[in-house]
């Protein structure tokens, strides 16, 4: 089975509404002192074009396996398209713009 690497993009009241809108509440995973988060998963190659195209992310590849440090402006675009797509499977579509 191919390895998956999650983006993790952190939902505050407003985001679990759209979530919760669109019956994607249940995703949400409980971090630290009750914040969500919502996980998005990259393939390899998904993996490696986000660390080409965007400078400032890296792949914690000790611990988390997780790519970490996407700006901002990108984790909002990424949270958007899962709401317009109702699904978290939307990173090849999402890195066609790139």
């Amino acid at each position: 089975m191919a390895e998956k690497y999650p983006i993790n993009i952190w939902v505050n009241e407003e985001r679990y509404e759209r979530l919760k809108n669109v019956g994607l509440a249940d995703m949400c995973e409980e971090m630290l002192a009750g914040l969500k988060v919502i996980r998005v998963f990259a393939n390899d190659e998904q993996k490696d074009k986000i660390l080409k195209v965007f400078p400032t992310a890296k792949f914690d590849a000790s611990t988390t396996k997780s790519i970490e440090l996407l700006p901002r402006e990108v984790k909002d675009k990424i949270f958007d398209k899962v709401v317009e797509n109702k699904n978290i499977e939307i990173l090849e579509e999402f890195l066609k713009e790139y």
